[in-house]
């Protein structure tokens, strides 16, 4: 009887600590968003012009460090064979180092503020991969996202499972996907990395489309 009760101790323990976990990295996002340091700036000068903005965004503006950026490319093994989709790109840090330093084929940013993507798309000609790095506003609901072959966000929790069944019906089997801090619920992923940054440890998050959906995930 004292062994029974020990292990429903230990089990529901394990639980809090997850759940305490999950609730402390959202509430560090939202602390982030929050820093002065990453409110988003006036709009650079831009080779296309950007629309009014359509809606408000899903999640708030908050800046991958460079260090975990770097990491997140590595986990999703991007080569010259890569075609890659960032969701909600910011100020286009992954996209640009995607082709950079990675080499990737091309890389597409998909970000709905139009002065992010104006940022984006001078960052992207100043490191000299504007030909090979597109920064697209758009919804990224709406983005038809076949192309790609690896996706990376860094969204929040009830965005990632909103978005988990367009990933799995439109991306094609084999395609990586890594995000930054949260995951996708029942979705389990096949790996899990902690980085450390400059302020704080990062989790990351790594997937890869099935060639069968289960059908708990459809």
């Amino acid at each position: 009887m004292h062994l029974k009760i020990k292990s429903l101790l230990v089990v529901s323990l394990s639980a809090g600590s997850l759940l305490v976990a999950g609730c402390n990295q959202q509430r560090q996002f939202e602390a982030e968003a929050q820093s002065p340091a990453v409110q988003t700036q006036a709009p650079t000068p831009a080779t296309e012009p950007t629309q009014p903005q359509e809606r408000s965004p899903d999640v708030p503006y908050v800046p991958t460090p460079q260090e975990v950026v770097d990491q997140m490319l590595q986990l999703a093994n991007v080569t010259s064979n890569d075609v890659l989709y960032d969701l909600g790109s910011g100020d286009g840090r992954i996209p640009i180092t995607a082709v950079q330093r990675f080499d990737a084929s091309q890389a597409y940013g998909i970000e709905i503020n139009p002065e992010l993507v104006q940022r984006a798309r001078q960052n992207a000609e100043t490191a000299n991969v504007g030909d090979r790095v597109q920064f697209v506003q758009q919804d990224l609901f709406q983005t038809n996202l076949s192309e790609a072959t690896v996706v990376t966000l860094y969204l929040l929790p009830d965005i990632n499972i909103k978005l988990r069944p367009k990933l799995l019906q439109e991306l094609r089997p084999g395609t990586r996907i890594v995000s930054h801090d949260f995951d996708m619920g029942e979705w389990q992923p096949e790996n899990v990395v902690q980085v450390q940054g400059p302020s704080r440890q990062h989790t990351l998050y790594v997937w890869t489309v099935p060639e069968n959906v289960p059908a708990n995930l459809q």
